[in-house]
């Protein structure tokens, strides 16, 4: 039985609002995976006389496609999709079988729009919690419009694909045979890098707001949420909505949720700014600010938005290391993700750079699958919970390497190795190597700012105990600031008050 009696219970819940007959055809060899595979599709067919199966041959075996009676919707699954994919099974059962994706109106409108043939192929591992939006927003596209067609392929079903094409970070997509892009896209997304994207015109008779909010991450949805219940115009202006929470995996310290994880609780909080009527401009990227009368906020794309008061929660991202060869070698053996691309490297050596606790627990995980894990941290000593350094030296295929510094990633076409330097000895070492997982915390994204606000030697934005800059009518709030600790919670509560911060600016002004 391939199938849990948690995944069953929850396939009893789903199958029920299937709309019409979907029928699935099956290509499978004699292999493991296709024998599981088979038992998969039948256990499918069991719970619901809606879904039928046949046997047939598509370009990869194993693989199943999900269709119409009488129509291929272009829809295909080379591997099982199970582990975080089977809400993309689930859901494109859903979809196929007649029920409307739930999706905005306008992003419909856009696929059904595009005119030609789009064969995209997506390579994911079942343990990636960035693939299945990628997989999700391919397949609703299929679905929609008969010119475009999806295959997710399970890269560890598939090895000998995944290696001839050094596909080394997933998830990756391939349009028409050429590569389109890597790590998590949305439908917005998607749909912008086809030449979707919206340009100035589209913001140019936007009234002026009384609270703007830059960044849509925990920060910058409180704040949007907190200044629209006040009832005053509020906008967000966000790069990726959801922010660096999208690539979090776990979250078991959101206090009242005992465990969630990233892209769910996004979904929570853009489910909850849409209820407030807030005006939601995803996709855009901030490129100046200045104080005049209004606050003036340009966007990369040339358009100019005006407020009476700014919140910035711009977040942060990964802080690179700044070596040579990790900006080349990026998704070609360098990393920054050990839950996505972890799998990718199984049996092959690999390194972590970092000795706080996300590079210990890293290299926890990656011990499990690969060869062998070397952790290289700068300090003297690691700088990991107690408990975490007594689980990493209990692994035997771990070797910590501290008060080293790293010098150069080699490789030619992919990674081949890492040098670092004894600080100690000043000498120089060489490890061969497949991997490298960069994990050294964060950096702010304020570079854009100049000098408008004022912001610490690290970039990031001082604030007071009201969320103010030292510019009037500009708030921030979150990962940006200078704010001592780096936590979901605290980045909520930030924003809150930054929100609060900028409505008495607005009465007392």
């Amino acid at each position: 039985m391939i199938l849990d009696a948690d995944i069953k219970a929850q396939l009893a819940q789903y199958l029920p609002l299937m709309e019409g007959d979907v029928l699935l055809k099956v290509s499978a060899g004699s292999d493991d995976v296709s024998r599981d595979m088979l038992a998969l599709v039948d256990e499918l067919a069991s719970m619901s006389s809606q879904i039928k199966v046949e046997q047939t041959q598509l370009p990869r075996t194993p693989s199943f496609s999900v269709n119409r009676a009488g129509e291929d919707t272009g829809i295909t699954f080379a591997g099982i999709p199970l582990g975080h994919e089977f809400t993309s099974l689930v859901l494109a059962l859903l979809q196929v079988s007649g029920r409307a994706p739930k999706v905005d109106q306008k992003a419909i409108e856009q696929i059904k729009s595009i005119k030609g043939e789009y064969h995209f192929e997506s390579y994911i591992s079942l343990t990636c919690h960035n693939c299945p939006d990628v997989v999700q927003a391919l397949n609703v596209m299929s679905v929609l419009n008969p010119g475009i067609t999806h295959t997710m392929i399970d890269g560890a079903a598939f090895k000998q694909e995944v290696e001839s094409k050094d596909i080394m970070a997933v998830p990756t997509v391939y349009l028409n045979g050429e590569s389109f892009g890597s790590g998590r896209m949305t439908l917005e997304e998607i749909l912008a890098k086809m030449g979707n994207a919206p340009d100035a015109s589209e913001f140019a008779d936007k009234e002026p707001y009384d609270v703007l909010v830059v960044g849509g991450g925990p920060a910058g949805a409180s704040a949007a949420i907190y200044a629209a219940r006040k009832g005053i115009r509020t906008g967000i202006v966000a790069e990726r909505f959801g922010g660096q929470v999208m690539d979090t995996m776990g979250i078991e310290n959101f206090i009242s949720v005992k465990y969630t994880e990233g892209p769910k609780l996004v979904a929570s909080l853009e489910e909850h700014v849409k209820e407030y009527g807030i005006d939601v401009m995803n996709l855009q990227r901030a490129k100046r600010l200045e104080k005049k009368d209004l606050i003036e906020l340009e966007l990369e794309n040339g358009a100019v938005l005006k407020s009476k008061t700014v919140i910035l929660s711009t977040g942060a991202r990964w802080r690179n290391i700044g070596v040579p060869g990790e900006a080349e070698f990026k998704n070609k053996g360098v990393a920054y993700c050990p839950h996505c691309d972890g799998p990718l490297f199984t049996g092959k050596r690999v390194a972590v750079i970092g000795g706080g606790n996300s590079g210990v627990e890293a290299a926890i995980d990656l011990a499990g699958i690969v060869k062998h894990v070397t952790v290289l941290e700068f300090a003297p000593e690691l700088k990991a919970d107690a408990v975490l350094q007594d689980r990493l030296y209990s692994l035997p295929n771990v070797t910590v390497l501290k008060n080293v510094q790293t010098k150069e990633i080699t490789g030619t076409d992919k990674v081949n190795g890492i040098s670092y330097v004894d600080r100690e000895t000043e000498a120089t070492q060489h490890v061969e190597l497949e991997g490298v997982f960069v994990q050294i915390g964060l950096v702010p994204n304020t570079d854009w700012l100049g000098e408008t606000v004022e912001r610490t030697r690290v970039g990031e934005i001082v604030t007071d105990k009201h969320g103010a800059t030292n510019t009037p009518g500009v708030f921030a709030a979150g990962d940006c600031t200078n704010s001592p600790y780096k936590q979901i919670i605290i980045s909520m509560g930030s924003g809150a008050n930054a929100a609060l911060g900028a409505f008495d600016y607005l009465i007392r002004n």
